[in-house]
């Protein structure tokens, strides 16, 4: 029986003393093969964040995210017998399977197995010691509801014409970098080449042969089977020889046959249909897979989508036949009594995570967690890419015979987003284990090791399935797509301001080099450098600024949490996530960030552990009394909570630039465009200049609750005057689908480059049928001209963004960001 591995304990944790000083850190355990160790975790120096604060009538996604101080892992993987060898050599080279060094290691087995022995039995120790914590649950706020609808007349009256805007602009194509799933994935020949299904019979929509492809591949990885006696075929890694099964990755031998996962990650590219195919998988696959439990199928998506399941789920079957769908939401939750009634029933994932209780011993008699489903799907499935929060843990514990993920980023930040896919599949042989995941995965492709590339592509290739949209035999035949850079000078009252704070920045940038290097004086950069952002926009964004606070705190350690002071640690809690802050805790992307009084950050579930036992800022040893101190970010990050106001007669060069796109003379006939931005307080702006030109248009962001979005969106969709929609960038870029526009135009540049991907998508996508054209406003000679380079170099170096120790990273991380500053400066 192998043991449970929790979360690291914290409570002697203090990031004033070094090493040396702190004698209780944990000790290295010995090394088992070359490159790797058991019983140590490896961190990330994470390049990009796909955050979102998207608000919700009842539970907030986010909640999903919280981390549970001593959550459980999966079990460690018992030390079994030696490996059996015999002929796999020639197999695996054929497969180009790694492991080349088997004569090597065959030699060296006894040595090693003594060790392996030494080091699981340390791990067990160390991981008893550890798996000890309460878990935690809380409550969301309710959100109010509203949608900002104007109606207009539909008219848009001449101004320059299209070819001129074009003239002064440039093509930009922002990716041309692979992922993980297509690089280490099936080839596209062999995707080609993959068998069929048949269209389900309740099925009213024609699948296209990708999608039969799709549906052939999902019913196989739901009855997956062994490889048979004398084959030489590895199925989810399991080699077999003779009567003993052998896991290729990890070693681990067995006499008994070890279980296999049912499911996989559909990570095909936003807009080819994911939903459809697990449409057609539910028609094609009902039958409970295990006598006597469910035939229901469970969908946990974000709160935005919840109801396009179940729209879809409709639009795409007969009549007759149409599941029965059910929403686990709001009021939906008091009108089911048993949910195994329903053929789907759809959740959130702050649904999930509030009705899961890790100190259950026995299933619940209602809710989520009293079903035995036939299979889970987890929407966006990227959101449980940290394993320790809440979201993760309570899907990993759902009881179900089939489990899928699907997400169009499978990787997000690192490859220990994967490890969190791994152990919801439920694969086994050890690759559940992060400590093992990490020895045979992590560490050797941190140093560059063939033989784990070549692990990793069996890997994905077992458990994965990835078709991009330019794949010749995906023929999806979507219209062009053309995205332009239109670079824009500054008015002369705006340059002022821009260089004022610019040299303000560089100052400070100087001073933070040379000398001071707290981490006031550079959240206080950090500050500079969003303003510098925000006034590329509109000057009127950059009124609200944290001097005051910053004076406080350099007078005392903890500032009084007045109202202003609060608003002021929520401006600095935005920056920092903006900014892509580590928690200097758990050392990974801010899961649930929040802010003390003294104007640090941490994820919620590191520091309420903290100072659950010990009540003392883990940075500057400051009193924290409790947890209710702790400030969380404000309803939507990047939002101030008062109104932006500023002369409409006087917009922005920017703002002036977006008009002209808008009314410019030659658009194509019924025209309809997205404004994205990641701060809703430039949408404001927007909305006057609209109602002067008499621009019908319709508003998304994240204080709007799911029914509003939804009449926002129907509307842009069917209403011919509703020609533009406003939209929140980190609310738009999950799940929605806006094929109703063939224009984009992106106001402001994101640091993650995925978020700005995955809103385009949603209008380049299965379903356009027109020429679409994706603007990108850029000012010139200004941050954002150099934050298009920043994120260029991000996606090439997402594969390579790992570092070897946590100390060595805690220094990289903000070495890589003050580079990152300097480029954004010069």
């Amino acid at each position: 029986m192998g043991v449970r591995r929790g979360k690291r304990q914290v409570d002697q944790i203090d990031l004033t003393q070094s090493d040396d000083e702190n004698p209780q850190s944990t000790p290295k355990t010995p090394r088992v093969t070359r490159g790797q160790r058991l019983g140590e975790d490896t961190l990330f120096a994470p390049l990009s964040q796909s955050s979102q604060l998207a608000a919700d009538d009842e539970e907030d996604d986010a909640q999903a995210a919280d981390v549970i101080p001593g959550s459980q892992a999966a079990d460690d993987p018992a030390a079994g017998s030696s490996m059996l060898y015999g002929n796999v050599n020639t197999k695996i080279v054929g497969d180009r399977l790694p492991l080349s060094e088997f004569k090597q290691r065959e030699r060296e087995e006894r040595k090693q197995q003594k060790e392996r022995e030494k080091a699981r039995k340390e791990a067990e120790k160390r991981a008893r010691a550890l798996a000890k914590g309460k878990g935690q649950q809380w409550e969301a706020a309710n959100n109010s509801m509203f949608s900002n609808l104007y109606a207009g007349d539909g008219s848009i009256e001449g101004g320059e014409s299209l070819e001129e805007l074009i003239g002064q602009s440039s093509t930009f194509n922002p990716r041309d970098i692979g992922q993980v799933a297509e690089n280490f994935g099936l080839s596209e020949a062999d995707l080609a080449k993959m068998p069929m299904a048949d269209r389900p019979a309740a099925l009213s929509t024609e699948l296209l042969p990708y999608q039969r492809q799709g549906l052939a591949w999902m019913i196989e990885k739901e009855n997956p089977t062994l490889p048979a006696a004398g084959s030489e075929d590895v199925v989810q890694l399991w080699k077999r020889k003779d009567n003993r099964f052998t896991n290729i990755a990890t070693n681990f031998s067995t006499s008994i046959a070890p279980p296999l996962a049912s499911g996989g990650i559909l990570a095909d590219d936003m807009g080819l249909g994911k939903t459809i195919q697990i449409i057609s998988l539910i028609l094609a696959n009902s039958a409970p897979k295990t006598p006597g439990y469910s035939k229901t199928t469970l969908i946990v998506a974000p709160v935005g989508v919840m109801s396009n399941w179940k729209n879809q789920i409709q639009d795409h079957t007969h009549s007759e036949s149409a599941p029965q769908v059910h929403v686990y939401h709001g009021t939906g939750k008091k009108e089911a009594a048993n949910l195994d009634q329903y053929d789907v029933v759809v959740t959130s994932y702050g649904a999930l995570a509030l009705e899961y209780n890790p100190n259950a011993k026995v299933p619940p008699k209602k809710g989520i967690f009293s079903v035995h489903w036939r299979r889970v799907v987890l929407d966006e499935g990227h959101t449980i890419r940290n394993p320790r929060s809440k979201g993760a843990l309570a899907a990993c514990n759902l009881r179900a015979d089939s489990r899928w993920t699907l997400t169009g980023t499978p990787i997000v930040n690192s490859l220990k987003d994967l490890y969190s896919q791994v152990r919801f599949l439920k694969l086994s042989g050890g690759l559940e284990d992060m400590t093992v995941f990490t020895s045979v995965l992590i560490r050797p492709l941190m140093s560059e090791d063939p033989n784990a590339r070549l692990l990793l592509q069996a890997l994905m290739s077992t458990i994965c399935l990835r078709r991009r949209k330019d794949m010749e035999f995906v023929n999806l035949r979507l219209p062009p797509l053309t995205s332009r850079v239109l670079r824009i000078k500054f008015h002369t009252h705006e340059q002022e301001k821009y260089d004022m704070f610019q040299s303000e920045a560089r100052g400070m940038l100087l001073d933070f080099k040379s000398k001071d290097k707290s981490s006031t004086t550079y959240s206080h950069l950090l500050e500079v450098i969003l303003r510098l952002r925000q006034v590329c926009n509109h000057w009127a964004l950059c009124k609200d600024r944290i001097e005051k606070l910053a004076q406080l705190l350099e007078d005392n350690k903890v500032v009084p949490l007045t109202p202003e002071n609060i608003k002021a640690l929520q401006d600095m809690l935005r920056i920092q996530i903006e900014s892509q802050e580590t928690c200097p805790i758990c050392l990974d992307t801010l899961e649930q960030p929040v802010i003390t009084a003294c104007a640090h950050t941490f994820c919620k579930g590191c520091i309420e552990q903290v100072i659950e036992r010990q009540h003392k800022c883990p940075m500057c040893r400051a009193e924290i009394t409790d947890t209710s101190t702790l400030v969380e970010p404000a309803v939507e990050m990047g939002e101030s909570t008062e109104t932006v106001v500023a002369d409409p007669d006087t917009p922005s060069s920017k703002i002036e630039a977006l008009i002209k796109i808008l009314t410019a003379q030659g658009q194509a006939p019924g025209t309809k465009t997205v404004v994205f931005s990641q701060w809703t307080s430039f949408l404001n702006l927007l909305e006057p200049h609209l109602n002067r030109y008499g621009v019908g248009f319709a508003r998304v962001d994240g204080k709007m609750s799911s029914l509003a979005r939804d009449n926002s969106t129907y509307r842009f969709s069917h209403d011919p005057n509703c020609k533009v929609l406003l939209a929140s960038l980190s609310v738009c870029s999950v799940g929605l689908n806006l094929v109703a526009a063939n224009q984009a135009i992106l106001a402001d540049s994101w640091w993650a480059p995925a978020i700005e991907d995955q809103a385009v998508d949603r209008v380049y996508r299965l379903g356009q049928t027109r020429e679409t054209t994706v603007w990108r406003l850029v000012m010139e000679d200004s941050i954002e001209d150099r934050v298009l380079a920043i994120q260029e170099t991000k996606r090439k170096l997402m594969l390579a963004a790992f570092r070897e120790t946590a100390k060595k990273k805690k220094v990289d991380d903000r070495a890589t960001r003050v580079a990152d500053l300097e480029k954004l400066l010069t």
